[in-house]
Formats: C-alpha cells, structure tokens, sequence
C-alpha cells in the first residue's frame, strides 16, 4: 500500500473525522438559519448558496475585471470547497455577491491522547489547507471593498499559548484573532483580511451563527451602499 493510501486508510473514521463532520453541520446549520434571518429582514431580496466555485468560474470574473492582467488556466474540475458554503446575495441580473464565506477547522488531538496515556504527536496541517482557500477566496473579491471570509477553529492546537496560532494570524495578514474584519483597511485598502475566530473550546451552533450573521448583514449593507437597492430588488 502506498504511502498516501496508508494515510488516508489511517485518518478515514479517525476521532478528528467524526469531530470535524459533526461540526461542519453546525456550520451548514448556522448559515441556513442566517439565509432565513436574512430572508425575513429584507423582504424582496433573493439569496442563493452554493456548496463550492470552480477555480474556473472564479478566474473568468477576474479576467473581465481585469481585461490586461493574465490569467492561468487551471482544471476544469479544480474547486474551492469552503465547509459552510457561499451565501450570495443575487442582483436583478443575476450576479451573485458573496455575503458570507464560511469555513470550520479543528485541529488537534493531544488533549484526548494524553487522557488515554499516549505520547503527543505533531501538530496537524488544517491551518495550511486553510490558507489555500482563503488566498483563493481574497483574490475573488479583490474588486470589492470587502472580505466576508469567516473561519471558526478550535482543538487543543489553538489553544492561547500554541505558536499555530502565529500560521493563522499570517494568513489573516497579521491582523488580530477573534473579532471581526470584513471591511479592507489600511491605506488604499491594502488589507482585506477576513475574520478569524480561532480558541482550544468547541464553537458551538449559536455562536457560529451570531457571529456569521453579523458578517453577513454588514455586507448586505456593503453592497446596498455601493450599488443601490434597486440593483438587489429591494420592494
């Protein structure tokens, strides 16, 4: 058996599976309950979801945005997943203007081998599989004034004294954990950063939703202020 294959033999079934699946319900769980909170605010407005966006469909975005910088051509196939979905909020003409892009990361289980009599491992890798979407994600809406990237970690390897939490604050761009940056900041917006909520304890279903939900709203208004709500069909 190859070496990836034993890998992934390993992790399938794995505590940090069964962890991690059950939370990223709650996240899916959390951004319906936003989409029908927002829904019930806004009456006249339509909102769509979408589980994922092919780097494809990202990529010809950009080149319309941007006719003179080249582009590559990536897979047809390749996409960007982010666990809680794309919220979008969706204009008369059918543009979709993500509101929310949701992500839930758990790593860590030295807590639990400890209990069990076990040595420590090393420190997982979700921090770096992280990164690649949220570069992905930020490139997307490099157009707008805004970054309505939420990820929510927990597990032990966050907790308040582990250096994973220096990786994290580098892919936020060196911005502070645990509040919220939707808007770019800095001189010329340099910095659009998405937020980070990131600690050792479990983010339950309603904290991920109150938290979200303030997101979302903020870039509800976002847009409204910078198009008009007569391009959303506001009634």
């Amino acid at each position: 058996m190859s070496h990836k294959n034993q890998l992934s033999t390993q992790r399938e079934g794995t505590i940090i599976n069964v962890i991690s699946s059950r939370q990223e319900k709650e996240l899916l769980k959390a951004v319906e309950t936003i989409k029908q909170m927002l829904e019930e605010k806004f009456h006249g407005i339509k909102l769509s979801w979408k589980q994922s966006c092919t780097l494809v469909e990202v990529i010809s975005e950009l080149r319309e945005t941007f006719p003179d910088v080249e582009f590559a051509d990536p897979k047809p196939k390749s996409t960007m997943k982010p666990d809680g979905g794309i919220l979008s909020i969706v204009s008369t003409n059918g543009k979709a203007c993500p509101i929310l892009i949701a992500e839930k990361k758990n790593q860590g289980t030295n807590d639990i081998r400890t209990t069990k009599g076990l040595a420590k491992q090393a420190q997982g890798n979700a921090i770096e599989r992280l990164g690649k979407n949220v570069i992905g994600f930020r490139t997307s809406m490099i157009s707008e004034s805004i970054f309505p990237f939420v990820c929510f970690g927990d597990g032990c390897d966050f907790a308040e004294d582990s250096s994973i939490l220096d990786r994290v604050v580098t892919i936020a761009m060196f911005g502070k954990l645990n509040r919220i940056h939707l808007h770019n900041e800095g001189p010329g917006q340099t910095f659009n950063r998405g937020t980070f909520y990131f600690r050792e304890e479990h983010w339950t279903q309603k904290e991920m939703e109150n938290l979200s939900f303030e997101i979302a709203i903020k870039s509800v208004y976002y847009y409204f202020s910078k198009y008009g709500e007569s391009y959303f069909n506001i009634v």
